[in-house]
């Protein structure tokens, strides 16, 4: 059996020739046996995102910054997922803790 990291890394592949639904696939495989992998629920957000499943992304956006609250990234790109999802007030708060955090500031969930 491979490795989270083994899949993680083939699912990373996948993406980079746009095979996007294996890659979700795999990233949902690397997030089912490790629910802590932070980078796995992140990348498995934007994959989703590019497929245009815009509600299983925010899922996976929101378990990224439960697990960092203080990760700017994971907030930029869960304000994004809502963005596409057309929910702008959600997309706003989500954006603006992207920026406290990027003024050094921190989150409390």
């Amino acid at each position: 059996m491979d490795s989270v990291e083994e899949i993680f890394d083939d699912a990373n592949g996948d993406l980079a020739i746009g095979e996007l639904e294996s890659a979700v696939e795999k990233y949902r495989r690397c997030v089912e046996l490790d629910p802590q992998f932070f980078d796995g629920w992140h990348a498995l957000g934007m994959a989703l995102m590019k497929l245009g499943r815009f509600p299983e992304a925010i899922e996976a956006g929101q378990r990224t910054v439960a697990l960092k609250p203080n990760d700017q990234i994971g907030w930029t790109s869960l304000s994004l997922f809502y963005n596409r999802n057309g929910d702008i007030k959600e997309a706003e708060a989500a954006g603006t803790k992207a920026k406290i955090l990027s003024w050094g500031g921190k989150i409390a969930l």
